[in-house]
């Protein structure tokens, strides 16, 4: 049972990768009729709240190891699933950057090291945005992304909407960040493209394990402070 829950978490973040990292590299700048950076915050929306519907039942979709921490933290997923969660969705976003790389090395002039949808800070954020304003940026964001997730998975929330909900915050968390870091919320996300971006990625990846760590962590502790009468039982199979 649980090698299904690791394939569907594999998978979910392949798509996650693939389809919101592929729109920013293949449409968002794409001559004339781009679709800019409200479409691909969009695309990001869009793939969480569909794997929601397609894999919530299997293994509760976290797609993102700052997520499955924070649920830990929050008290909604079992800490012994917390690794083997992370490692196959950081296989699913590598897989999904590797099959990336292969479309776009198709054009001609591609170059990863221009970006490749990848997350950074200093010369590499969007609107050249330092440091500190990154890291700021990354830990409430995400804190802001679990609050959301464990609200709209209480079991008193309305039954059947929680995936809209978490699409829509990401769409809204991506419309804030994509500017500042090009948004990861996402350690999986971001490490799937930087492997292929290069050394400049690889340097600067750390941050963006470190902050949604930590803003996954306070996410899920300030939830679980706010409404201590959750109902017992975890996200898996909601």
């Amino acid at each position: 049972m649980n090698a299904k829950k690791y394939a569907a978490e594999a998978i979910g973040t392949f798509w996650l990768t693939f389809g919101g990292c592929g729109a920013a590299i293949f449409a968002a700048g794409f001559p004339q009729l781009g679709i800019g950076f409200a479409g691909v915050a969009l695309a990001f929306g869009l793939t969480v709240l569909t794997m929601a519907y397609a894999i919530g039942h299997i293994s509760g979709c976290h797609l993102n190891p700052a997520v499955t921490v924070g649920l830990a933290a929050g008290g909604r997923f079992p800490n012994a699933q917390v690794i083997p969660y992370i490692v196959a969705q950081v296989v699913g976003a590598i897989v999904a950057a590797a099959v990336l790389y292969w479309i776009a090395s198709g054009a001609p002039g591609f170059d990863a090291a221009k970006g490749f949808a990848a997350n950074g800070y200093g010369e590499h954020s969007p609107g050249k945005y330092g440091l500190g304003s990154a890291f700021v940026a990354e830990v409430v964001l995400t804190a802001a992304f679990l609050f959301v997730i464990m609200g709209a998975t209480h079991g008193r929330a309305p039954a059947g909407f929680a995936p809209i909900a978490i699409g829509l915050a990401l769409t809204l968390i991506h419309l804030i960040c994509i500017p500042i870091t090009n948004t990861s919320v996402n350690p999986a996300r971001s490490t799937g493209p930087a492997l292929f971006a290069g050394t400049w990625a690889l340097q600067q990846l750390w941050l963006f394990w470190l902050a949604p760590l930590i803003g996954g962590v306070i996410g899920g502790v300030v939830y679980r402070w706010l409404s201590p009468d959750e109902p017992a039982g975890t996200v898996e199979g909601r």
